[in-house]
């Protein structure tokens, strides 16, 4: 819960529980329930108002009129009784109004770790080379990018959304995990530790660069958080929104493109479906590649804020689950990937021919213990492979008690996320510490040269072991 949602239950239990100390009311007790719903006022202002808080809403209200009495009470100079009962039950009714904002909480980003701030930006991309298939439409292949990136900002920039049109976003999401639209309508209210549009920092040494491909019904601002903590340390993160692959693109004309669904026929015979999926793949690799040619291009306009900026010589790629298969397929067939992570990479999407050519750049894989023991499946099976032929690997991993879910910002959405089946049951702080440390000491290796022990036999963390 945010500050103001806090403290208007805690106004509410002093108030209630003070009859208890059976001593006479003084009129500040008694003004405390319209005190809290100044509070509220307060936080619809500052903070804005969300559905959870309704109960609590309804309380203090409530609570507000049943204390009238109260005052003539005061002018009676009466002790009111104790009533432990009504106390009892009255606490009990505050605790479960304020159940639901807790358990459905504003998701907050943690702020990254490193000397710059951050900024972040979204472009429109349309690639008249290459035909969108998924559309049904004759039309151009059209996507959107998400760039984050060390910035010279201050506190008068604004800051910026977790997800951009969060109204079209946040039912999008819902209905993916089976909830009511309504469910998640407060993800709109979600602010990172980033500036909006702010200006890039200035720099001696040109910024690596980091492509970020999602999974399938994903986002490109599904890890923001890992994206903020790469981009405050140097780098400028590049996040694609894979149209109709994504849970839902908002174009800047309004255009809303869906997920679709035949992208990846569910329940198609291996052979049907691998076809699609490699299809996808080259057309998720081609967005990362126009991408970067996209930012060539902002790299050497004068008006651009990454004039002069950006390293293309130092370009890593990561991606997670279907994103982690794409990024596989694109520094498979394009020399300007120079480092490869993978998150529980999907392999069927990558090409018979890099699984069966492996890669050359230097790489690392990062499995969930969900995906790491289903030994048996199709995914491993093509994954072992792959992993053996290709040259330059720092290793593959999975942590203990992770779910897919667990390498994105979804399991912030609730302390519930288990139970949604959002993460699995480590706790998501930890996991955010692992994963961290590993991306950035994996592209800090890689792209810059700083050396580290965190790839040797013997992790640090008793939680990772070898895939």
């Amino acid at each position: 819960m945010r500050p103001l949602e806090i403290f208007t239950p805690i106004i509410l239990a002093v108030y209630l529980l003070h009859p208890l100390t059976g001593k006479k009311r003084f009129v500040v007790i008694n003004l405390l329930p319209a005190f809290a719903l100044l509070v509220i006022a307060a936080h619809a202002s500052i903070e804005g108002m969300r559905w959870q808080m309704i109960p609590l809403y309804a309380f203090t209200i409530v609570t507000l009129f049943l204390s009238i009495p109260a005052f003539f009470r005061i002018a009676q100079d009466e002790t009111p009784p104790r009533r432990p009962l009504r106390v009892i039950l009255s606490l009990s009714l505050l605790a479960v109004s304020t159940a639901l904002p807790i358990l459905l909480p504003v998701p907050a980003i943690p702020a990254p770790g490193g000397p710059y701030a951050v900024g972040t930006t979204i472009y429109e991309l349309t690639d008249t080379s290459r035909k969108e298939l998924y559309s049904g439409k004759e039309e151009a292949r059209r996507f959107q990018i998400q760039v984050w990136y060390p910035a010279n900002a201050n506190s008068s920039i604004e800051r910026a959304s977790w997800m951009a049109n969060a109204d079209v976003f946040a039912p999008a999401i819902s209905s993916y995990l089976d909830l009511p639209d309504f469910f998640l309508d407060h993800l709109a209210l979600v602010k990172v530790p980033a500036y909006k549009d702010a200006p890039a920092a200035t720099t001696d040494e040109d910024f690596p660069i980091i492509l970020f491909s999602h999974g399938w019904n994903g986002f490109n601002a599904q890890n923001t958080g890992q994206a903020l903590q790469l981009a405050s340390h140097g780098y400028v993160v590049v996040g694609i929104q894979h149209t109709y692959g994504a849970i839902v693109t908002v174009f800047e004309d309004g255009t809303v493109a869906r997920n679709n669904h035949s992208a990846l026929p569910s329940g198609a015979p291996d052979e049907e479906y691998e076809t699609a999926a490699h299809r996808l793949a080259d057309q998720w690799a081609g967005d990362m590649g126009f991408a970067l040619d996209f930012l060539s291009e902002q790299n050497d306009d004068i008006d651009s804020r990454f004039h002069r900026l950006l390293d293309f010589s130092r370009i890593g790629v990561y991606g997670h689950s279907t994103g982690g298969g794409a990024a596989i397929q694109f520094c498979g067939t394009d020399a300007r990937c120079k480092a490869l992570l993978g998150q529980d990479p999907f392999m069927r999407p990558v090409s018979y021919e890099v699984q069966e050519n492996g890669i050359t750049q230097p790489s690392f894989f990062m499995f969930s213990q969900d995906w790491a023991d289903l030994v048996d499946s199709r995914n491993n099976k093509l994954f072992n492979p792959f992993y053996v032929k290709s040259a330059k690997t720092y290793g593959a991993l999975f942590i203990e008690g992770t779910a897919h879910y667990d390498f994105s910002d979804l399991p912030l959405l609730s302390p519930l996320a288990p139970q949604l089946g959002l993460k699995g049951p480590i706790n998501g702080k930890r996991v955010t510490v692992i994963v961290n440390d590993y991306l950035l000491s994996f592209f800090d290796m890689t792209l810059k040269g700083i050396p580290t022990d965190l790839f040797n036999d013997q992790s640090p963390y008793t939680e990772v072991k070898s895939k």
